[in-house]
């Protein structure tokens, strides 16, 4: 839910995802209790493909988006992250800022310092860097030919590629499936999001925009109550059947950036 209220240094405020209860139609006759997703989470549709709702579980407390005064440190229209507590600022030219909870990279694997968003890609494809190639072969080795844009790609529903002084640093901000790193340290480096929020992010930030990524020293400054939240995840094996299988690329298919939501069409019925 996007919420206006104040950033506090100490806390962002823990908003609680209301509950709706289930009922029966009948004697002996059980209707599931429908999902009520947090809003900004629940299904939507992209380039062609109708992204799944994120359950509720995943975006209890501050593990969600939310709107409010920014207390930081960063200049206005910029991008500040803070992987300590596992946030992304969107820091706003009103001195508000909407804050999204990023999974982040495992320790010592992490961008730190400055950046600038030079590129911006929906669906885009994913390619291992040499680096993980080297330093995780056992993970990253049997996709070494890369996984093309897709409900496949690792990088989501989209990506905002990361420069420094001209040169592309293979550090992203990027959507993913594996809801779970949200809120924890467990990617190679990268900074992941809800594909919910990759999407809201993207459409609100233009290339040129400045991201900051805070050091352990400002963590602790700035939002000292947050600082460590969440846990480290040991790296995640995924079978390449999953991902190369002929039911992998049968079930997938490439983004459609000119599709119409059906769900927003209206069919007129008149007489002629």
């Amino acid at each position: 839910m996007t919420t206006n209220n104040v950033y506090s240094r100490r806390a962002f405020g823990a908003l609680l995802l209301g509950t709706t209860a289930a009922c029966a139609s009948g004697p002996d006759l059980e209707v599931p209790a429908p999902v009520v997703f947090t809003e900004g989470y629940g299904p939507h549709f992209d380039s062609g493909y109708n992204l799944p709702g994120i359950p509720p579980e995943y975006t209890q407390g501050i593990n969600r988006r939310m709107s409010g005064t920014y207390l930081g440190e960063a200049p206005r229209n910029s991008i500040d992250v803070d992987p300590y507590a596992k946030f992304l600022y969107h820091v706003l030219d009103d001195g508000t800022a909407v804050r999204y909870p990023v999974g982040v990279g495992r320790a010592g694997k992490s961008f730190a310092g400055d950046g600038i968003i030079q590129l911006k890609k929906k669906w885009p494809g994913w390619t291992a860097t040499a680096n993980m190639l080297r330093t995780e072969p056992d993970v990253y080795g049997p996709f070494a030919r890369g996984i093309p844009g897709g409900l496949r790609s690792p990088l989501g529903a989209a990506a905002l590629y990361l420069y420094r002084n001209g040169r592309d640093t293979y550090y992203r901000i990027h959507g993913t499936n594996d809801l779970g790193s949200i809120g924890n340290s467990g990617s190679a480096g990268c900074i992941r999001m809800f594909n919910q929020d990759i999407l809201h992010l993207y459409d609100a930030v233009p290339t040129g925009v400045k991201v900051h990524v805070r050091s352990e020293a400002e963590s602790l400054r700035v939002d000292p109550e947050n600082y460590l939240r969440g846990i480290e995840l040991p790296a995640k094996h995924i079978d390449p059947d999953a991902i190369y299988g002929e039911e992998a690329i049968a079930n997938d298919r490439p983004p459609d950036f000119d599709a119409v939501d059906p769900n927003t069409l209206i069919t007129i019925v008149g007489s002629n």
